[in-house]
């Protein structure tokens, strides 16, 4: 049985490095994502935060190029870690799907290239 590392993530697009492609021609956009919300732990209500790191290839980094900072997103993929040196986990997206001006459905998922809803 495979173990299980999937993410899901919604929050804030704080910081974006420029696009860059690797050898192989595929675009890369490091990004930080901020997250805020309300969870219940032990019957108690808490707010928590959190920044994290991100990395998107492909469809994903080229949206992600043009996003604004500040945009919502909500986005799913799996953490692995930095490098072979750090190992601080990065959150590699698989999906991303802009929340604010969602009225034009933009979405994507690695693995169907663009999606529209709507």
């Amino acid at each position: 049985m495979a173990a299980a590392n999937r993410i899901e993530l919604s929050g804030r697009l704080l910081a974006k490095s420029s696009l860059r492609h690797t050898p192989s021609g595929v675009p890369v956009l490091e990004f930080s994502l901020g997250h805020q919300s309300d969870q219940e732990e032990a019957g108690a209500s808490r707010q928590v935060g959190c920044e994290i790191a991100c990395v998107a290839l492909g469809t994903s980094a080229g949206l992600l190029a043009v996003a604004r900072l500040g945009d919502c997103l909500t986005v799913k993929g799996f953490l692995a870690a930095k490098s072979l040196k750090s190992r601080t986990p990065v959150l590699h997206v698989k999906e991303i799907e802009f929340q604010e001006g969602n009225e034009n459905g933009f979405q994507t998922q690695e693995q169907d290239g663009w999606q529209e809803e709507g």
